[in-house]
């Protein structure tokens, strides 16, 4: 599993630029759907058909977006201007190294400034490309950009820019590739443009209308020197969510994954989150209402380019992704 994690957190993909990425996964799943299909707004969807009388039609999600900058302004001397792309932190991009669509890799600078002890604003940054002026510059108002940062392993701890939610993508991919039997009706859905809205979920919860849907994503951890107060550390097991401040997870759906979690003896957290949120939320609102839940798996330095997660947590997560879709589901 690691070769594909390495290959689905380096790649690029910022909200609304998602194509590269939704080619590696359709490439990576080929032959083991009973379908793949891309709806209008990009979001990948490999289903299984078949369904027992009993089953449920069960709608899973991880988002393939990362966040990113977004040029807004070149100057004369050719330095760019930039906005972010969903939960961007000015803090975290300081000598920190972007990439184009096109290939061109700029470092983010920023200008002296009067006062050090404040928080930079993104109109003190700029992206260095290498241009010598506005003309030269090889890339202009409109591109966008995703974050640099190679996969790292520690041990157990994987490190990369994107576990957010590139390590979603690849536990629905082993989990769709481990399914051998199921009596629901599943689609694998990898989402677009969470990370500015939880737009693609939306949409394709609104279209498949399922019975129920489980979002797979990040979320903090209360493991870290002074960090926030949280019942939730890596190398503990997924985490089943209770709460975060979009949703509140159906208790039904949190119910049924503490019970497969416990049947199969993996180890679980239950996840309260005080900020963020997830495709759930999304997937909850959907046209009349639909029972919502997520597994997370625990990560540290969220929304930086460390972006950091245990590798059993992930394989604990595909594990109780499997039994939980291969038993009837009673709601």
């Amino acid at each position: 599993m690691k070769p594909l994690i390495k290959k689905l957190v380096e790649a690029y993909g910022p909200s609304g630029y998602e194509d590269h990425l939704r080619d590696l996964i359709r490439a990576e799943i080929k032959g083991v759907p009973d379908y793949i299909s891309v709806d209008p707004l990009g979001n990948l969807i490999a289903g299984l058909r078949s369904k027992a009388k009993s089953g449920k039609k069960v709608m899973l999600s991880a988002h393939m977006d990362e966040i990113g900058v977004m040029v807004n302004y070149v100057d004369e001397k050719g330095f760019c201007r930039f906005t972010p792309i969903g939960g961007v932190g000015t803090l975290t991009c300081l000598g920190g190294r972007v990439r184009f669509a096109n290939g061109v890799t700029g470092v983010i600078g920023i200008e002296k400034r009067d006062d050090n002890s404040r928080v930079p604003t993104f109109e003190q940054l700029f992206i260095d490309v290498g241009a010598t002026s506005h003309d030269d510059c090889p890339v202009k108002v409109g591109d966008a950009a995703g974050f640099v940062r190679a996969f790292e392993e520690h041990g157990d701890r994987l490190i990369a820019k994107t576990m957010d939610d590139r390590i979603g993508c690849a536990i629905l991919i082993e989990a769709l590739r481990a399914l051998k039997r199921t009596p629901h009706e599943v689609a694998f859905v990898f989402s677009v443009q969470e990370e500015v809205g939880l737009r693609g979920a939306g949409v394709s919860a609104f279209g498949l209308e399922p019975d129920l849907g489980i979002a797979v994503d990040v979320t903090r951890t209360g493991d870290t020197p002074k960090g926030v107060k949280m019942e939730v550390a890596l190398g503990r097991g997924p985490a089943i969510k209770v709460r975060d401040s979009g949703m509140l997870a159906d208790p039904r759906i949190k119910n049924l994954l503490v019970k497969r979690a416990q049947e199969a003896k993996i180890p679980y957290q239950l996840e309260v989150l005080e900020s963020g949120t997830t495709d759930a939320a999304a997937m909850q609102l959907a046209r009349g209402g639909v029972p919502a839940g997520c597994i997370s798996i625990p990560c540290r330095h969220i929304h930086t380019p460390s972006e950091t997660v245990d590798f059993r947590d992930v394989q604990w997560a595909v594990k109780l992704l499997v039994e939980t879709l291969e038993k009837p589901i009673e709601l």
